[in-house]
C-alpha cells in the first residue's frame, strides 16, 4: 500500500492516521508535504471541533523515512518543520494518540499537538544526534517548553529512547494508559473537547503560545459571541450548552 495520511471526521472529531506500516509509519517527503494542506482543509471545516493524530497499527511514527533524507536532507527537514508548524498552528484542540514508537520526526509531530495520550508500552526518542542533523530552533524550543532544558538536552544529546512513564514524569505526555484502554479514554476525552466552547479553546491556545498581544482581539470576539450567555444559561438550567462560535467562521 502506498504511504499516506488517512483522515475521517466523526462527531466533531477529525482523526488523521499516519499510514506507512511497512516502515513503522515513517514519514516520506510526500507525506510531510501533505500535512499543511490537509490541516488547512480540516481547520476550515465547521464540523471539525478537535483533531486526533495517530499511527496505523501498533506504532505512532518512527520518524522520517531515511531514504528521503538520503535524497535531500535539507528539503525533507524543511517539509517536516512546515508540517510541524501547521500542526502547532491548528486553531482547534489537537491530541496525539501514541502507541509503539514515537521517534524523531514522529516525536516532532506529537510535540506539536496540544496534548499527548500514550499507551504504557510506548517508546519516545528525539534522535537527530544519531544522524548528524541539526534540529531547527523552533523545534528545539518546543521540546524545551514541554520537558524543560535538562530533559530536552538528554534526549537531543543522546538520542536514547525513554518509556511512557518517564515521558509522563517529564511532561512529554499528559496521560499514560494500558494499550487496551487507550481508545476508550480518547473517545471519552474527545467528546469532552468537542462539547466545550471553541472560543475559549482558541483564545487559550493562542495565549498559551505566548500571543499576549491578542488580548483585545479575543475580548472583542467574546463580546460578539453568544457563547458566554449560552454557557451561563445552560449551567443555571443544568443542561448541555450548545456553543456556536467557530474559528472556521471567524
Amino acid at each position: 500500500m502506498e504511504p499516506q495520511l488517512r483522515h475521517t471526521v466523526t462527531d466533531g472529531v477529525a482523526t488523521v492516521v499516519i499510514d506507512h506500516p511497512a516502515k513503522r509509519n515513517a514519514m516520506t517527503t510526500r507525506m510531510w508535504g501533505r500535512v499543511p494542506p490537509l490541516l488547512a482543509g480540516l481547520a476550515a471545516d465547521p464540523a471539525v471541533r478537535a483533531l486526533v493524530l495517530t499511527g496505523a497499527g501498533d506504532t505512532f511514527c518512527a520518524g522520517a523515512d531515511i531514504s528521503s533524507l538520503r535524497e535531500s536532507a535539507g528539503s525533507a527537514q524543511d517539509l517536516a518543520v512546515r508540517a510541524e508548524e501547521a500542526l502547532a498552528a491548528f486553531p482547534k484542540p489537537t491530541l496525539a494518540v501514541v502507541r509503539g514508537y514515537c521517534v524523531g520526526g514522529g516525536c516532532q509531530l506529537a510535540a506539536a499537538c496540544d496534548l499527548r495520550f500514550a499507551a504504557d508500552d510506548t517508546s519516545f526518542g528525539v534522535t537527530p544526534a544519531r544522524l548528524g542533523i541539526v534540529y531547527p530552533a523552533t523545534t528545539t524550543r518546543r521540546l524545551v517548553s514541554l520537558v524543560g532544558p535538562a530533559t530536552a538536552k538528554y534526549l537531543l544529546f543522546s538520542g536514547e529512547l525513554i518509556g511512557a512513564e518517564r515521558a509522563l514524569r517529564t511532561g512529554l505526555v499528559d496521560e499514560v494508559l494500558p494499550s487496551d484502554e487507550l481508545d476508550k479514554r480518547v473517545a471519552e476525552f474527545t467528546r469532552v473537547l468537542a462539547a466545550r466552547s471553541q472560543l475559549t479553546q482558541a483564545a487559550a491556545k493562542e495565549f498559551a503560545a505566548g500571543r499576549v498581544d491578542r488580548d483585545a482581539y479575543w475580548a472583542e470576539q467574546a463580546r460578539g459571541s453568544d457563547d458566554t450567555a449560552e454557557g451561563v444559561a445552560a449551567f443555571l438550567e443544568r443542561k448541555q450548552p450548545r456553543f456556536t462560535w467557530s474559528p472556521a467562521a471567524d
